[in-house]
């Protein structure tokens, strides 16, 4: 009988608050990311050798830095409208 009044009964805040307490330390643990550090890096690295330019068309294009390092300028200093008409291009 008395496991019956035992199952009827709600969770009380005091017995909420050690699973609370408990699942705020799981971060601490180093149970949860680890593998997601190591591909964040790989990503990084591989952002760090890319450049995002925009082609004539509009459309976005990855290159790699030492290409653009390595490109010859055609026109330094270009103006607002130029480049506008530069997009207009088809």
């Amino acid at each position: 009988m008395n496991n019956k009044a035992k199952k009827d009964v709600p969770i009380s805040r005091r017995g909420l608050l050690p699973l609370l307490a408990s699942s705020l330390l799981v971060p601490f643990l180093g149970l949860g990311n680890s593998n997601m550090k190591e591909q964040s890096n790989v990503v990084n690295d591989e952002d760090q050798d890319y450049q995002t330019l925009l082609k004539p068309d509009g459309t976005v294009v990855r290159v790699k830095k030492k290409t653009v390092q390595e490109s010859k300028i055609i026109q330094k200093d270009l103006s607002n409208t130029s480049l506008l008409n530069w997009l207009d291009k088809k």
